[in-house]
């Protein structure tokens, strides 16, 4: 009886324990489901929600803003994806910094700045990672959110032990079911991830995109870095902006998008719809696996000792020192190339012309940093 008692005292206090925990972690769990402020630039003349395209996606977390930049004047559509995975910061602050900068003088310009919105919600829990990070910006400081690689598991679960990719029929890890970038086309009735990407190709086919542009980082590890990958029917455009980068000192990789490699934008976008299929990558290492702490600094400067001894070592694919490789030069990067690809499209293909005016150059961004333009 005694025993008993004593059992049930002690999973009374692990209950009470565990309640405290949770009424102590609540508030960090509400704070990471809100949205960072963005601020509707000049060229901004309309903003929708993804659910516009595919109205099933209407009061989910996987619904999103989109930007429309419409100039008015003829030309062609272009599509810029930020936050596909919202670890990786420069691909969401590149479509902001569009977003409230740009103002088209041909054609229109649609950006999705959160496009797996849910990922912004939650981090990795094993990486340690930060909830969000500060910028000082001309307007003041601010502040933006960290997040996951995946659609946040409160909104998608639980995952399969195989995650098998609806059009083709290719096996990956589980895991790989809540990557955004791994479930193209989507399917209207399939999980929250593949109702998303199924929302981004209505949006292309309804808008008729000519050209879709989407922005990732990845590990200065990782061979495939500060590189271009291209769907063959863009290889043309990719071939040339790749040019145009080295000649203005910018080194860019270019690399084809393997066929046998399904579920990414770069092949499914390119197969499934008419639009010019382009995915950018830049150096993060935030998210690599040879980091130290990780933390707001890092992700902001993009400094790591760790990696300093890496490069000594020969062990990365981007030069790396002791400047790192901050968030201004990636983002000055993947804003640079954007709109390179812009100009090429309009000049091989003037019906389909996207043309930006305030668009700060390459040099501006890297030394007066991106803060000065947000």
């Amino acid at each position: 009886m005694r025993m008993m008692q004593g059992t049930k005292k002690t999973a009374f206090i692990l209950l009470a324990l565990s309640m405290l925990v949770v009424v102590a972690v609540t508030p960090d769990f509400r704070r990471m489901h809100v949205e960072e402020p963005i601020r509707k630039g000049p060229g901004v003349t309309t903003v929708k929600q993804l659910s516009d395209y595919f109205a099933k996606l209407k009061g989910t977390n996987g619904d999103t803003p989109v930007y429309v930049l419409d100039s008015g004047k003829p030309g062609g559509t272009a599509l810029v994806l930020g936050g596909t995975h919202p670890n990786e910061p420069s691909s969401f602050l590149s479509a902001l910094l569009l977003i409230e900068n740009a103002k088209p003088a041909k054609g229109r310009l649609i950006v999705i700045p959160r496009a797996n919105n849910s990922g912004f919600s939650h981090t990795d829990y094993t990486e340690g990672a930060p909830q969000h990070f500060m910028l000082k910006a001309a307007s003041g400081e601010r502040w933006f959110r960290f997040g996951s690689r995946a659609t946040n598991p409160t909104d998608q679960w639980p995952d399969p032990d195989i995650y098998v990719h609806a059009a083709s029929g290719q096996k990956l890890s589980g895991s790989e079911t809540r990557n955004l970038n791994r479930a193209y086309p989507g399917r209207p009735d399939g999980t929250l991830t593949e109702q998303v990407a199924y929302g981004i190709v209505q949006l292309i086919r309804q808008e008729k995109v000519a050209m879709t542009i989407d922005l990732h980082e990845a590990s200065p590890e990782y061979p495939v870095i500060n590189a271009i990958v291209a769907h063959e029917r863009a290889m043309d455009y990719a071939a040339e902006v790749t040019i145009g980068l080295q000649m203005d000192g910018i080194k860019i990789g270019l690399e084809p998008s393997p066929k046998s490699l399904r579920g990414l934008s770069h092949r499914e976008l390119g197969d499934a719809t008419d639009t010019l299929a382009i995915l950018m990558e830049t150096a993060n290492p935030a998210q690599g696996r040879l980091r130290g702490a990780t933390n707001a600094a890092l992700v902001v400067t993009g400094k790591d000792v760790m990696y300093e001894r890496a490069a000594k070592l020969n062990r990365l694919f981007v030069p790396y020192d002791e400047k790192g490789q901050p968030i201004d030069l990636r983002v000055a990067r993947h804003v640079t190339a954007i709109n390179e690809f812009l100009n090429v499209l309009s000049v091989k293909n003037p019906a389909q012309a996207v043309v930006l005016n305030r668009v700060p150059s390459y040099n501006d961004m890297v030394k007066k940093g991106i803060g000065s333009y947000l």
